[in-house]
């Protein structure tokens, strides 16, 4: 699949690891594509967001919450495209991190109201970002990753590319219940930052027999 990731940070990266090793087409989506870089995966090409997004059939948005209106700004009309919000609405408040917004909105529907026409997806924020780039070795369960939208004809695309990573993809339901997942990401960051868990965990889903 041709994908464009809006951003070139630790997220963007690590996801452009992955989906070029599975075989996927990456274009990241930058401000000056024309600046040297190192340390970028191989393999990627670099365009301005709205080049990257004319020629993708999904858009990653993989910036921080304060840059997601000039993101999506930049990247242009996105009616018709794939768009995977991995974003978490996060500011700091006095006690460290926290979520922005919540209970009655999340940030998918944000992104949503931004990118009108868009089929936007909530994914890939439940994680740190070095477990997206090496999700295949969790062992021996795979690390869960939960979907959100409303398009249910294009989500097993979206739940496709999260497995290419090595997640366990499950459908959570419409994107409303993004304001479930960014909660989850929030656990994730506080046990990681605030309780001393390893960045290596996740979340994973077992059953009783």
């Amino acid at each position: 699949m041709q994908i464009a990731i809006i951003g070139a940070g630790n997220v963007g990266n690590a996801l452009g690891v992955g989906w070029i090793a599975a075989g996927h087409d990456v274009t990241f989506g930058i401000r000056d594509p024309q600046a040297p870089r190192s340390g970028g995966p191989a393999g990627a090409r670099y365009a301005s967001p709205a080049m990257a997004a004319q020629g993708a059939e999904a858009v990653v948005l993989a910036v921080p919450w304060p840059a997601v209106p000039d993101a999506l700004a930049g990247a242009g009309d996105l009616r018709g495209k794939l768009l995977i919000d991995c974003t978490n609405p996060l500011r700091m408040g006095a006690s460290g991190l926290e979520l922005e917004i919540g209970h009655s909105r999340s940030g998918g529907e944000r992104v949503a109201a931004l990118a009108p026409g868009a089929s936007v997806f909530k994914t890939l924020n439940q994680t740190g970002f070095a477990n997206m780039e090496h999700a295949a070795a969790f062992a021996p369960l795979p690390a869960a990753m939960y979907v959100a939208g409303d398009d249910t004809v294009r989500k097993p695309a979206v739940l496709a590319l999260v497995s290419d990573l090595g997640f366990q993809a499950i459908d959570a339901g419409p994107l409303t219940v993004a304001r479930l997942l960014e909660p989850m990401a929030m656990l994730w960051i506080h046990m990681a930052l605030n309780r001393g868990a390893p960045r290596t965990q996740a979340f994973a889903l077992t059953q009783r027999t």
